[in-house]
């Protein structure tokens, strides 16, 4: 017999409980009213996009240079913001493959391996259902052990994070094998002692882009935390439903819920589905803005964008084609990636000595300065814009 406090968001409304046999009981049951179609959710997500410092700029000029014929190019080169996706490996080393290849290199800045470091694909001959299902007790734990320390040996300064026990929240196969409820925390006090310099996550489904397991996911959180195993982060997969438009609100509302964790936020597995191209953009545009608008999120993964390389083929693409033709969704999420939120600034000087501030996104800059729209090279500056504001001091001369 259990008793506990449930905590629904509701937007349709959807209990499901425990196996039939089993009692369950209530003590209490509480609905809160979230505006699904608020109409300030661009505003409010907007004001974190702005997620931006100040670079400091101090120009001097020497005698019979008119400052109105000088002008300083702030350009930002690369963003630090994670934008990335999950890859196929085998067509990453594939020599044939090299658009897709490019179009990774060109457009993103972090990948995630699809498929090629699951348990199965590293050791097909001993594929985890057949090898381990039969395994209890001391036997099982050895071999997960064994396996957590030959892989981390064999990934050894190449990966930065690892999910340690994929969707745990909805399968827990080893718990129930080793009559164990907290073996998940053992495996990640082994994952960590394995290979203490990556950042280890949980990643699940259902608690951002739906939310039938947010609450839950907010409980195993705070259970890793206080058990202190080392739980850097969490993955929240973000498949939107199919057909289904993104809710920002919603969204907003899950992420809220997660960040009272107290843990840094990575959306894993960004997906929209629909036929329409032009509402896919829509779709990711809106998804997208909900994610980065969020204080909490670190980084954002798309599950794939080729509709060549992607499980739900052209209707989640954002580019399709043996060319990699860019989708109308793909015109708008490189819009937002590359443009709006990346800085690109030109200032033209009023007086010989003038200080002025630019608002910048993280992330690594050129400074320019053009005298009569001719560049002075020599004059030319790069830095990286990271968590303090930048000064930047120059002296125009030729």
């Amino acid at each position: 017999m259990q008793h506990n406090t449930l905590h629904y968001i509701v937007s349709n409304l959807l209990l499901s409980g425990t196996r039939a046999g089993v009692e369950f009981l209530v003590d209490q049951a509480s609905m809160v009213e979230v505006n699904v179609n608020a109409d300030n959710w661009r505003q409010t997500t907007d004001a974190v996009i702005n997620r931006k410092l100040l670079i400091f700029f101090s120009v001097t000029t020497a005698s019979g240079i008119a400052p109105h014929d000088v002008t300083i190019e702030v350009k930002q080169t690369k963003k630090s913001f994670p934008f990335g996706s999950a890859i196929n490996s085998w067509r990453y080393v594939d020599s044939t493959q090299q658009k897709y290849r490019d179009w990774i290199h060109t457009h993103l800045n972090w990948a995630v391996l699809e498929n090629a470091l699951k348990w199965g694909q590293l050791e097909p001959s001993q594929y985890v259902p057949s090898y381990v299902r039969n395994q209890t007790g001391s036997q099982l734990r050895d071999t997960v052990r064994k396996h957590i320390q030959w892989t981390c040996q064999l990934t050894s300064g190449l990966v930065e994070h690892w999910d340690v026990n994929n969707e745990n929240l909805h399968g827990y196969w080893f718990q129930k094998q080793l009559h164990d409820i907290n073996y998940n925390l053992e495996i990640f006090r082994e994952a960590h002692a394995a290979d203490p310099h990556v950042l280890l996550f949980l990643n699940d489904y259902g608690v951002v882009g739906s939310g039938a397991s947010t609450g839950a996911y907010l409980a195993q959180a705070r259970k890793f935390k206080a058990a202190n195993v080392n739980l850097y982060g969490l993955g929240v997969q973000s498949h939107i439903p199919g057909g289904t438009e993104p809710s920002p609100t919603m969204m907003k509302y899950r992420l809220d819920t997660l960040a009272q964790a107290g843990l840094p936020i990575w959306a894993t597995e960004l997906t929209v589905e629909i036929a329409d191209e032009h509402l896919r953009a829509d779709y990711y545009e809106r998804a997208l803005r909900a994610l980065y608008g969020h204080e909490a999120v670190e980084g954002i993964l798309f599950w794939g964008f080729w509709d060549q390389a992607h499980y739900a083929g052209e209707k989640a693409a954002l580019v399709r084609g043996n060319n990699l033709d860019l989708t109308e969704a793909g015109r708008r999420v490189l819009d937002l990636l590359e443009n709006q939120w990346m800085t690109h600034e030109s200032h033209t000087l009023s007086t010989a000595n003038q200080q002025f501030a630019v608002r910048g996104f993280h992330g690594d800059y050129q400074i320019s300065v053009f005298y009569q729209n001719r560049e002075l090279t020599a004059l030319r500056q790069t830095f990286s814009l990271g968590r303090t504001a930048h000064p930047v001091t120059i002296s125009v001369h030729t």
